[in-house]
């Protein structure tokens, strides 16, 4: 296990690097000047040279990108071309908000879906199991933006249940989890269908195995082939989609930001691309690739602790 960890630690970091200067890349590639931007059309050819020599622009991109990883390991990543405030300061403002809404979203979906995807498969063929699989299927094929939109018209402005906008007033833990409710569903509702039809299919699947069957002529209680053995197994998948799905939650999280007001890495980045404002845009992506990255390893080496032929495989 400890040898398998190191590599996928190791596989991590390249793939971080890989990551951060692709993405270094395809922000310097969108249309517009950050200067004219920020200081306007007419500014005076001394401010714009003082202003990309600020903000690194009059170096060459290969430069630029080497001198972001010596700033990043350095701990440094630069500074709020606007407010002239750290941008780890203002990222690390705006990150506990991303990350309460995409773990509250996981937190209801995930167990939801795998409850819903074990019995689909337990009671197959059953009424249970095909209106699952209607409901599971209609889900996945709404876009979170859309529940997004039609559950802060549905049950903020029309019904009045919940707060339409905000996070909450800041201190109050009770009202902070009030406003998470409609967003938290607006982003976990397709992830229900699509575990519950992940989960069915890998207990079919197990259920059908000759360790199973085994299981059943020694005469153990079926609730716990299914619960002990069978469930064990099929549930790996889903933790390596939930790992991997981690980019779609973040991605669906900056519309889901946006339609409620939330603040969040993901509104943070479309305000910082809309203004041009590099360093910021830098330091939420790498955040975001961060958080990605992270998931994607730690549900790779709990798959590993659980299921001994992964790890044994490399």
């Amino acid at each position: 296990m400890l040898a398998y960890t190191i590599k996928r630690l190791g596989l991590s970091v390249v793939i971080t690097i890989l990551a951060i200067t692709l993405l270094f890349l395809i922000i310097h590639m969108i249309p517009g000047d950050p200067v004219s931007t920020m200081l306007g059309p007419k500014a005076s050819p001394e401010l714009r040279a003082a202003l990309e020599e600020k903000m690194g622009l009059n170096q060459p991109l290969p430069v630029q990108i080497g001198l972001f990883f010596v700033n990043m390991l350095r701990g440094d990543l630069g500074v709020d071309v606007f407010t002239n405030r750290p941008v780890s300061q203002i990222v690390f403002g705006q990150l506990p908000y991303t990350l309460a809404l995409i773990g509250t979203a996981i937190g209801w979906s995930a167990p939801l879906g795998i409850a819903l995807g074990c019995v689909s498969a337990v009671r197959r063929d059953s009424f249970i199991d095909r209106l699952t699989g209607i409901l599971s299927v209609s889900v996945i094929a709404v876009p979170a933006f859309v529940v997004s939109l039609y559950s802060l018209l549905f049950f903020a402005v029309q019904l009045k249940w919940f707060p339409a906008i905000g996070a909450g007033k800041s201190g109050d833990l009770p009202d902070q989890i009030w406003h998470l409710v409609l967003p938290a569903f607006a982003i976990g509702l397709s992830w229900v269908g699509y575990i519950a039809r992940l989960v069915r299919a890998s207990m079919l699947e197990i259920l059908g195995e000759n360790h199973i069957r085994t299981a059943r002529a020694f005469g153990l209680p079926e609730n716990w082939i299914t619960f002990r053995y069978a469930l064990r197994l099929a549930i790996l998948p889903t933790i390596t989609v939930i790992g991997v799905g981690m980019g779609f939650l973040l991605s669906a999280a900056v519309f889901t930001e946006i339609v409620f007001s939330r603040p969040g890495l993901g509104k943070l980045v479309i305000d910082s691309i809309t203004t041009r404002n590099y360093p910021v845009v830098m330091g939420s992506v790498l955040f975001s690739t961060l958080i990605f990255v992270a998931s994607t390893t730690i549900s790779d080496l709990i798959n590993a602790l659980a299921d001994p032929r992964i790890r044994n495989s490399t």
